[in-house]
Order: C-alpha cells, then sequence, then structure tokens
C-alpha cells in the first residue's frame, strides 16, 4: 500500500489480488454489520453496503469496488430479504431495491474514483499551467 500524501488515505494498486481481497472483506463486514441491524428490525436491505463501497472505491478503485458491488448483490438476495438463506422469486419491490441499489453503487464508485483521482492531483502538487490554452483569446 502507499500513501496518497496529502490526505493520508491508504492506497491499493486497482487491480492486484490484495485490492479484491480488500473488497470481500469489506463485504463480509458489512454483511455482519447488516446482520446485526437486521436483527434489531432494519429493513433497509442495503444500507450497510453503501457506504463501504465508497470507502472501497476511494482505497482500492474501481474494480474492487465493482466487484464488492456485484457480490453483495446475491449475499443480500440469499441472507437478509426473507424468507432468509434461501433464494426465492424476488417481489416487485425488492427488484426495485436491487435496482436502487446498483444505481446508487454506480454513483458512489464514480464518486468515489473521482475523488481518488483528485487526491491524487493534489498529492503530486495540482494542475500546472502549460502556457495558453486554446480556448483562450488575446486579441
Amino acid at each position: 500500500m502507499k500513501r496518497a500524501g496529502l490526505f493520508g488515505v491508504p492506497r491499493v494498486r486497482p487491480w492486484s489480488w490484495q485490492a479484491f481481497l480488500l473488497g470481500f472483506v469489506v463485504v463480509a463486514m458489512s454483511a455482519v454489520l447488516q446482520g446485526i441491524c437486521v436483527a434489531l428490525g432494519a429493513k433497509l436491505y442495503f444500507a450497510a453496503f453503501l457506504p463501504s463501497l465508497f470507502v472501497l472505491g476511494l482505497v482500492a478503485g474501481v474494480p474492487a469496488a465493482a466487484f464488492a458491488a456485484v457480490l453483495t448483490i446475491p449475499l443480500v438476495w440469499w441472507a437478509f430479504i426473507p424468507p432468509f438463506f434461501e433464494f426465492t422469486p424476488l417481489s416487485s419491490a425488492n427488484a426495485d431495491s436491487i435496482n436502487l441499489f446498483c444505481l446508487l453503487a454506480v454513483l458512489l464508485i464514480g464518486l468515489a474514483d473521482l475523488c481518488r483521482e483528485t487526491m491524487a492531483i493534489i498529492s503530486r502538487g495540482g494542475l500546472k499551467r502549460t502556457g495558453e490554452s486554446a480556448a483562450t483569446n488575446s486579441q
């Protein structure tokens, strides 16, 4: 792992085995947290997974976060959507929950990637001016 400089966020190379292992660990930890929430009566199936996808996207990049999102869908379907620990046909409300999760996951992973790239630019010293751009009119 290397540090991203200014912000001190540890980073993992995006396509490394460590990134995918971290994605698997994050999904497992989120599942434990989600299990606790379900035991306390919460019915938000993907609540614990969305913030972890964002953090994983910051630390390990888009491939690991996308892997975690794809791994999350069958896990939630099997473990947290009643009847528990069975794959049954989805109701329309459950299918909508999965579709909404997919949309939010894409948006959060994209935002995490933008934040990751911004941290990399800032740690390199920011954008350098290379002269006048073509859009500047010097008349």
